[in-house]
């Protein structure tokens, strides 16, 4: 692994090449804290177009988090079951529901706004079901706070690129990610790596040679040099 400012020169010519193949990344519509936060569990394990269809059937078979809270756990397994394990994110997301009911007297996360990043990061991770990537995208999306949420697309780039070392855990790499990049970078340089994983940096068969980045990647690298290889 490179020395930090060196690791920072390299995420940061990353980004600019990253933003010269791409493009400017079309930033998320901004939703409530609790709407991010329900539709980021929703997301969980599963593709985004099913935890689209899982948010759009929740919304439409109920009126308000509230009616959510108060319904039968099978009703709402139901309702969010095209999204994937719903027998674990429908008793998860109803509790978080009842518990913010019960602290502040409405179904709401706004209070996250008068937080420190921190406070707001340590408040999320304590409720039931909640880690570092759903807490880092609610944080991001909905408040644009500077965090840099970590998916299975960003923990993969970042390994094969060399930001993080190998074997750097998903939870791990939020921090040593945070200390590479500007804060102003971070809601850009997540979106441009998650497309690039979706794009060209894959889990299975990674298209290296239309990659912009291989004199950057470690992975290429060790590749590029196995015997055999052309």
């Amino acid at each position: 692994m490179q020395d930090v400012e060196g690791s920072k020169e390299h995420a940061l010519e990353a980004h600019e090449r990253l933003l010269e193949h791409y493009g400017e990344p079309d930033w998320k519509a901004q939703r409530p804290p609790l709407d991010e936060l329900v539709m980021t569990i929703l997301s969980q394990n599963t593709s985004d177009a099913n935890s689209h269809r899982a948010w759009e059937n929740l919304r439409e078979r109920f009126d308000t988090w509230q009616q959510v809270a108060e319904a039968d756990t099978a009703e709402v397994e139901e309702a969010i079951r095209m999204g994937g394990l719903a027998g674990t994110k429908a008793p998860r997301i109803q509790q978080i529901i009842r518990d913010l009911i019960d602290e502040h007297g409405e179904p709401t996360l706004d209070h996250l706004e008068e937080m420190s990043v921190e406070e707001a990061r340590d408040y999320l991770l304590d409720l039931p079901g909640v880690g570092p990537k759903t807490a880092a995208c609610v944080l991001l999306f909905a408040l644009h706070m500077p965090v840099m949420p970590v998916d299975t697309h960003v923990h993969r780039v970042s390994l094969r690129l060399g930001f993080v070392p190998a074997k750097t855990s998903a939870e791990k790499a939020h921090t040593l990610l945070e200390e590479l990049l500007p804060e102003e970078l971070y809601y850009p340089f997540h979106l441009l790596l998650i497309q690039h994983g979706r794009t060209l940096c894959k889990a299975q068969r990674p298209l290296c040679e239309d990659c912009p980045l291989t004199d950057l990647c470690a992975y290429y690298a060790e590749q590029d040099a196995e015997p055999g290889d052309a």
